[in-house]
């Protein structure tokens, strides 16, 4: 029996089967780009941890930070005897959540816990309790995250009743027939017929949707967001934990729209690799909750604060905000010559901002017919080949890339060919 094969027997013997894991491959190392098994094979990492290491696996300057950190101390927590780098770290994202209003800011560990003290904050600060979201959206498996997220199986199967008071509209995506227009109707309509505007605390809302398939909310769309938020004393609070730090060219995806958003939560590739989440948001809007209402033991680990410093010092050093916006027009330069083949009547769209693209797959260039079989085969026949690669989409039919920004160019070159070679395989 191989080691990948051992470990996957006492893996499914010691770990509750709702954590589902995408191959029988375990990781030993990674550095970069690539990530080696414990067999040694290597693979090329368009996963990056699901948009975990925009800066890469093992970032010299990050690991440099983190030792040092740990030399000083691990835990004291924050709420108890607090540290310079939770409050180093809150500074500087202070300054750069778009917009001038002065903000604040609380650190958490994960993506979840922030969506969820953001709403605890919009209600504390509205006194209002209805949260309206997306079709598509993915916030988390916490209670509350999941009556956000707009997909059932595999989040919300088998663990209702949700928080109440959760209502999702359908998020524009043109690719499917749905204008924005539609969506704001669908809002209009909801204030009819469900829910008094005077009851909303908040509209969730991702830039561009992660799990939901990598669609993209334009600036136009965001602005009629902010408009309407603005006539009903609603907050606006964007979900930048899979698009922030560099993923799609800007710091924040948000940018692109020229919003203030009300509040931000943030994650992922915050820390590096480093557990760590936030809050961002107006400073008078963050205080509403009062002591003791926010918080955690482990919020704001100060090997995690650290390692966010680094971070961006890193963005900031290796000029990644550039690097992305150029593996975004690799990527999409590359699939889009694959769409060009024949042969590959398969690539119903590539979409993308920055290094944030998605191909959807589909049968005989029909949009009406989305491939989901042919989405897994390729995600599993890439591996084999040496590439980890993600899918996502409510009809599960969607290829996303989240390389990491510091990835070379002959990496992602290779990378890309993998996919071109396997895509050929599977639909000749």
């Amino acid at each position: 029996m191989s080691r990948n094969q051992d470990f996957q027997t006492r893996r499914e013997n010691a770990v509750a089967r709702g954590v589902a894991t995408l191959h029988p491959i375990f990781a030993k190392r990674a550095l970069n780009a690539e990530i080696w098994d414990e067999e040694g094979k290597r693979y090329i990492d368009f996963a990056g941890g699901i948009a975990v290491v925009n800066t890469g696996h093992n970032h010299p300057h990050i690991l440099k930070a983190v030792r040092e950190q740990l030399e000083n101390f691990s835990h004291t927590c924050f709420q108890v005897t607090p540290y310079a780098s939770y409050i180093e770290l809150a500074e500087k994202l202070n300054k750069l959540a778009p917009g001038t209003t002065p903000k604040k800011s609380i650190f958490l560990s994960t993506g979840a816990e922030a969506v969820e003290n953001a709403v605890k904050i919009a209600r504390a600060h509205t006194g209002r309790s209805g949260i309206i979201s997306f079709s598509g959206a993915f916030h988390g498996r916490t209670m509350m995250g999941m009556a956000l997220t707009g997909k059932v199986v595999p989040y919300k199967t088998g663990f209702g009743p949700f928080p109440s008071e959760i209502f999702h509209a359908p998020f524009p995506c043109s690719y499917n027939g749905i204008t924005e227009q539609n969506s704001m109707d669908a809002i209009e309509n909801m204030f009819k017929a469900d829910l008094d505007p005077s009851r909303v605390a908040a509209i969730i809302i991702e830039p561009v949707q992660g799990e939901g398939g990598f669609n993209i909310a334009s600036s136009s769309f965001l602005q009629k967001l902010r408009k309407l938020c603005d006539h009903h004393g609603i907050l606006l609070i964007m979900d930048e934990i899979q698009t922030g730090f560099g993923r799609t060219g800007k710091i924040f995806a948000t940018e692109y729209a020229d919003i203030e958003p009300d509040l931000m939560t943030i994650a992922k590739s915050l820390a590096g690799g480093f557990p760590l989440s936030a809050v961002t948001g107006k400073a008078a809007i963050m205080d509403s909750a009062g002591p003791g209402g926010l918080g955690g033991t482990y919020a704001g680990s100060p090997l995690a604060c650290v390692a966010g410093l680094a971070v961006l010092e890193v963005i900031e050093q290796e000029n990644l905000l550039n690097r992305s916006l150029e593996i975004g027009n690799m990527i999409k330069n590359s699939l889009q010559d694959m769409a060009q083949d024949n042969r590959l009547s398969c690539i119903g769209e590539v979409r993308g901002l920055g290094a944030m693209v998605a191909l959807e797959l589909v049968k005989d260039n029909d949009n009406s017919k989305p491939d989901a079989d042919l989405t897994k085969a390729l995600v599993n026949q890439v591996a084999k080949d040496g590439l980890i690669l993600l899918s996502c989409g409510t009809r599960g039919n969607v290829i996303r890339f989240l390389c990491p920004l510091t990835i070379s160019n002959d990496h992602l070159k290779e990378g890309l060919d993998i996919i071109h070679k396997a895509l050929l395989k599977l639909t000749k």
